[in-house]
């Protein structure tokens, strides 16, 4: 079995509007889904990609106000790479500069990408990528030839990086392309979400919190590879969780042995579910059996908006 790439990744967060401030008013994603952490209900979980939310381009986000600050380190992804139209980062480096965020040109595997963090430390990074479609969606002052495409792919920080490599080959069916600088590297079959680097030096293990990585979700195309997907998780010695519907995908989740939480998501039926297309992200969603408490749930989320940043107002 192999997987097609990354289908999402989960990073923590405090400030809601914050949140949006940043990865619809700065980086350009769409708001694609507005709802709520299903096991904490006063909590918003807010979802960001292309103009469909397509896997392989969806960060979610926990905003959790007066949460703590997470260390990034051993067990997390490290690094959350994004992929942009070739001939963007030069705009990318100056966009980020006029909103005040530092940068720094980082070269692996000869290709240069630039790195920076979001408002709450998240570790990200642009890398220049011709394969993969260009997004669709353009906001803010954000031209769609230099448009975020999704996931370039990410960085795994490993606890014990032979076995996480291991996983990668044996169990998700990435190929080891190449070791360069201390890295090792792998792809996938898709056009976006498809890299993945992993360090060679194990890592001081980090802690959740704000401006961490929670997890990060591997694609099934449909739901009965997916119930493959859990057997194959199984011979291969892990414990996956049963499936879970989240809605827009269904879900098992397990860690593997380097410490990271993966996760294995469907890509159907996808985020125009329950919106029209072109609405995804205006209301607050709800899952049936919280419908009769919006009123209370809806009292209890801090206000959130899309709105252009003063950077982009002419």
């Amino acid at each position: 079995m192999k997987t097609a790439g990354i289908h999402h990744i989960t990073a923590f967060a405090r400030d809601p509007q914050q949140n949006v401030d940043f990865y619809a008013g700065v980086l350009g994603l769409r708001l694609v889904k507005k709802t709520i952490n299903f096991d904490a209900p006063e909590v918003y979980h807010l979802y960001f990609g292309n103009e469909a939310g397509s896997p392989g381009t969806i960060i979610t986000f926990f905003p959790w106000p007066n949460s703590r600050r997470g260390r990034i380190g051993g067990g997390q992804v490290g690094i959350t790479s994004y992929a942009v139209p070739a001939g963007s980062l030069a705009f990318w480096e100056e966009r980020l500069a006029r909103f005040g965020i530092q940068t720094e040109k980082v070269t692996r595997f000869s290709e240069t990408s630039l790195q920076f963090s979001d408002n709450e430390g998240l570790r990200l990074e642009i890398v220049e990528r011709v394969e993969g479609a260009n997004s669709r969606w353009s906001f803010g002052g954000i031209p769609g030839q230099h448009a975020i495409k999704g996931f370039a792919g990410a960085v795994l920080f490993s606890t014990n990086p032979a076995r996480t490599k291991d996983a990668l080959e044996q169990l998700l069916g990435f190929v080891k392309e190449a070791e360069d600088a201390g890295y090792t590297r792998f792809r996938s079959e898709a056009g976006i979400g498809n890299v993945i680097d992993v360090p060679h030096a194990a890592m001081e293990r980090g802690s959740d919190g704000a401006g961490t990585v929670h997890h990060i979700a591997w694609r099934a195309e449909d739901f009965e590879h997916h119930e493959a997907w859990r057997t194959a998780v199984q011979a291969y010695g892990y414990q996956p969780t049963p499936v879970v519907d989240r809605q827009y995908f269904n879900a098992l989740y397990f860690r593997e042995a380097g410490g990271i939480l993966f996760e294995i998501a469907t890509d159907p039926p996808g985020f125009a579910k329950d919106e029209a297309p072109e609405a995804l992200g205006e209301k607050v969603m709800l899952p049936e059996w919280y419908e009769p408490h919006r009123a209370q749930i809806e009292a209890n989320l801090l206000p959130i908006e899309v709105r252009v940043l003063e950077g982009d107002q002419s």
